[in-house]
């Protein structure tokens, strides 16, 4: 049977990219007779690295493929692998404009429905529909059901843990057979952050007993989280210190992560591990829980704030509901984190 190439696009966000790994390696494990191309920013070719016919193809958006004529120029480039099948997991201008050109040479095409109606009436603040929307996992598995190639998510195929170099170890002592709890405290948008006083409660209690790892990334974060481990024993900041190729290797050997509705709760998923994600403006049932952890997620209170979710990405915060967070406590994140461990 002759292998057919399929180029799969997503260029941004982190988080959201992330969410296609799962999704291509189960496809890949219930179709080996196809091959990927993705094309999406170079920095994070790491988390497709290791998995067996997938090419990463960089865009590079802000640069020689910027534009209408940059965009025209990544087509020409692309066109030149032989593929079958355009599956565009991005749906905005810049990846509209690319598989058109594609749709326009006879490639079949197929593209996310990302639900926007049910999305805006999820989070609306009158006549809200609150009810659970299909996951982004599954919109894009239902692209590749468009192709012809149907993903039973029900079955998946995750990232293997992976051998952490003497380098690595190093930096957080690492010892065989302990339990290491990720935490990453931090988030593109307000409305995804869980208060620092009060993570810092959750650290001070799970560093008693185990050894903590913090993760972020920025100058300003780096700063914050390496005042942390100045306070706390047992805890190591990770931020400032590596690349995600080796952020991802530290991950896999977690026992368990803790994160806000962000990337490093899905690059955690990747690998099965148990993760606890903390939800404050946005809501899981907006589709971005990470890959099979709708049971780890710890939502704040709708019965005080019955408005909740007032945002799909955390960006938006209505007047009252600044504290939302605080609705969900330590002492809850600490219960959640030890009998997941136990």
């Amino acid at each position: 049977m002759d292998q057919k190439h399929i180029l799969v696009i997503r260029m941004s966000a982190m988080g959201d990219v992330a969410m296609t790994v799962p999704v291509i390696k189960t496809l890949i494990s219930q179709h080996p007779d196809i091959k990927i191309t993705v094309v999406s920013k170079g920095f994070l070719s790491p988390l497709f690295e290791d998995i067996e016919q997938v090419h990463f193809f960089t865009a590079d958006v802000r640069g020689k493929h910027r534009g209408f004529k940059g965009i025209y120029k990544l087509y020409k480039e692309l066109k030149s692998l032989n593929l079958d099948a355009v599956a565009d997991l991005h749906n905005v201008l810049r990846s509209k404009l690319l598989r058109t050109f594609f749709k326009l040479d006879g490639t079949k095409v197929a593209f996310i429905n990302k639900g926007r109606a049910e999305k805006k009436a999820l989070t609306s603040l009158k006549n809200k529909v609150f009810k659970p929307l299909t996951s982004t996992h599954q919109r894009y598995a239902d692209v590749f059901s468009l192709l012809g190639f149907s993903v039973d998510l029900e079955k998946p195929s995750l990232k293997n843990k992976e051998v952490l170099t003497k380098e690595l170890k190093d930096l957080f002592n690492y010892q065989p057979d302990e339990k290491i709890i990720g935490i990453a405290p931090f988030a593109a948008h307000q409305g995804k952050k869980y208060p620092l006083e009060l993570i810092e409660q959750v650290i001070e209690t799970l560093s008693k007993q185990h050894k903590v790892l913090l993760f972020g990334g920025g100058k300003q974060e780096v700063e914050v989280l390496n005042n942390i481990t100045q306070k706390h024993s047992n805890t190591f900041s990770m931020a400032g210190k590596i690349k995600l190729k080796q952020e991802l290797a530290i991950i896999s050997n977690l026992s368990v992560m803790i994160s806000m509705d962000s990337g490093n709760g899905h690059f955690s998923a990747l690998y099965g591990i148990p993760t606890i994600t903390i939800w404050g403006a946005t809501h899981p049932y907006a589709g971005f829980a990470p890959f099979h952890q709708e049971d780890n997620c710890l939502t704040a209170d709708r019965k005080k704030y019955p408005l909740l979710p007032t945002s799909v990405y955390g960006n938006k915060i209505i007047s009252g509901y600044e504290n939302v967070m605080e609705t969900i406590s330590p002492k809850a994140i600490i219960y959640k984190v030890l009998s997941t461990i136990i």
